[in-house]
This record gives structure tokens, sequence and C-alpha cells, in this order.
């Protein structure tokens, strides 16, 4: 059990206060895979942008020696050198000094330092992938970091965890040696006669959207959005088919202050395969805009229904932008 566990042993995992706060309300977690979960939701669900920024803060650039940054834990500190020891391992000085330049120009672009998850990286590889994000929109690269964020935080809860789960393993192990054969026998014929109930192990809905004002340059707000589902299976929709009784409703809401629509279908392990429509109720929040409403049409396939399909908006009065997040 993760009892032990405080406010500060979440700090070293995420430097944001509202993630480490949100981790000691939702636990204890009895293991590693519980703590991930809630880690999951607490960070994309109820973490703001300012905690965002917070937790990005709280990391040394790539190369550069942690413990001359101000981390907000000793523990911090130590696994930052660790993850970071194939990248320094394998520079030169002049592969140091090319990263050293790229991160300076890519803090004065983004606002922040370059995040990714560097355990295993050599210093080619996270150069390479530097190069590669510093093209990107500024919005788009929030929440490239805020997921490579996230890789690091489930990393370092392994950590965390490791001593913890291998205790409560004995535990059950010398726990179970000690179970009569009768028992284990009346267990066995009771399970005969039990189903247990599915176990959703999703903690939001497999389809979820966001919208970010980008002329403002802030996330937007009381925006209505609503997400519909293909009724026929086979045609799929073609360009110019604006048969409305084709398309069933799943779900709408509204966006919050942070630019995030509500639950817009229910939390379910298998999302439906077929052909999803999400729309945004623009022309409300921008009468002087280009665009009365935007929609948005995709495909789940087959083969993706496990998948998690995050939609966002990147919206201005003239023009708009999606990408597939995850």
């Amino acid at each position: 059990m993760s009892s032990s566990l405080g406010k500060n042993d979440f700090i070293s995992c995420c430097g944001s206060t509202k993630f480490a706060e949100e981790m000691v309300a939702d636990g204890p977690f009895a293991t590693y895979d519980e703590a991930v979960v809630a880690a999951n939701n607490i960070w994309f669900n109820k973490v703001d942008v300012h905690g965002w920024l917070e937790a990005f803060t709280a990391h040394p650039q790539i190369g550069q020696n942690p413990s001359s940054t101000a981390h907000k834990s000793s523990t911090s500190a130590q696994w930052s050198k660790g993850e970071q020891s194939t990248a320094l391992a394998t520079a030169t000085d002049s592969s140091l000094q090319e990263l050293y330049e790229w991160n300076s120009l890519y803090k004065r672009k983004f606002g922040f330092v370059f995040l990714i998850c560097a355990s295993g990286r050599s210093t080619p590889e996270i150069l390479s992938e530097l190069k590669r994000r510093f093209s990107n929109r500024p919005i788009i690269e929030f929440e490239n970091a805020a997921q490579e964020q996230m890789k690091i935080t489930e990393l370092r809860l392994q950590k965390l965890f490791s001593n913890i789960e291998v205790s409560a393993s004995t535990e059950a192990q010398s726990t179970a040696n000690d179970v009569t054969k009768a028992e284990e026998g009346r267990m066995n014929i009771l399970g005969g006669h039990l189903t247990a109930p599915p176990v959703t192990t999703r903690t939001r809905p497999p389809i979820t959207t966001h919208i970010l004002d980008v002329a403002r340059g802030c996330p937007a707000a009381g925006i209505e959005v609503q997400l519909e589902m293909y009724s026929v299976k086979q045609p799929s929709p073609v360009f110019g088919d604006l048969d409305k009784d084709k398309w069933i409703l799943q779900g709408s809401s509204t966006t919050d202050k942070d630019g995030r629509s509500g639950q817009l279908m229910k939390i379910v392990n298998d999302l439906s395969p077929g052909v999803y429509r999400i729309s945004f109720n623009t022309g409300k929040y921008n009468p002087n805009g280009f665009f009365p409403f935007v929609s948005i049409v995709f495909e789940v396939k087959e083969s993706q229904t496990m998948e998690h399909f995050h939609v966002p908006l990147l919206l201005s009065p003239f023009s708009f932008s999606t990408y597939r997040g995850s």
C-alpha cells in the first residue's frame, strides 16, 4: 500500500503542486498500476496550464547538470541525473554545445525548457527530436511537453513503488501459503457460480477534446460541443452527404475555463468502431468570426477500439486546425 507516500514523494515524480496534492487525496494506491491510472487522470483532467508550467520548470535542460538546477526535491535531482545518463555518456563537447544552443532557441520560442523522457536516449537522438519539434506551433508543442511529462512521471512512479510492490508481493505469497486446501476448494466452488463484473480500466472517455483560442493565446471557455456517431455501417459517409438522420448523438457539453469539454460519452473499455463527428459552436463564441460552427469527422477502425482519441481544436477568427492527440 502507498499509505506512507506523501506530497513530497509525488512532487519528486512531477513538479506540479496540484498534481501532488491530488495524488495524496486519491490515495493510498495498492500498486503502481493503480497510481498510474490516477496520475493520468489528474494530470490531464485536473491540473491546469499553470500546473503544467510549474512541472516543466522543475526540469533542467537536457545536457545540463541537474544539481545546478533548483529542484523541488533531492530525489527528483537524483532521478533526473540517472535519466540523462545515456545522453551524457554519448555526448561530445561539440554535441553538448549544439544541444545547449538548440535548448536556448527552444526556450526563447516556447517559453519553457525542451521536455523529453530522456531515459535510454542518446544525445544524437535527443538533438534530432528537439530539431523536429522546434518547427511546431506553440500550442501543439505545449501538448507534446505535457505528454512527455506524463512519461517521466510514470517512470518515476515505477521507481517509487518498486520497493513497496516487492514487499506487498512477499506478504501476499506468505498469506497464500497459509490458506488450507478446504478453503481453496470452497473458493473454487463459489468461483464457478460467480461472475466478476467487467472492470473499466479507462479513467476518461475514449474520445475527448479541448479548444485553444490561438488569437488570444488562452483556452476557449464556454463553447458548446457535441459528439455524434454515424449509424450506418456500410457505406461510410461521403463528402456531400448531409443526411442528419444517419447521425446519432453520443453526448454534448460546454468547455470549461481550461478549454476542456465535459464528458461527451460513457467511459468504456472498448470504443465502438465507426465514423464519428465532433462539432463546435464557434459562432456563438465569436459572432464576428468566419465559422458559424466547425465539425470534424474521423474514423475509429476495428484495430483502434482500445485507443484514446483526443481531438483538440486550435481556433482563431478566420482559421482553425486540429490533429489527433492521445
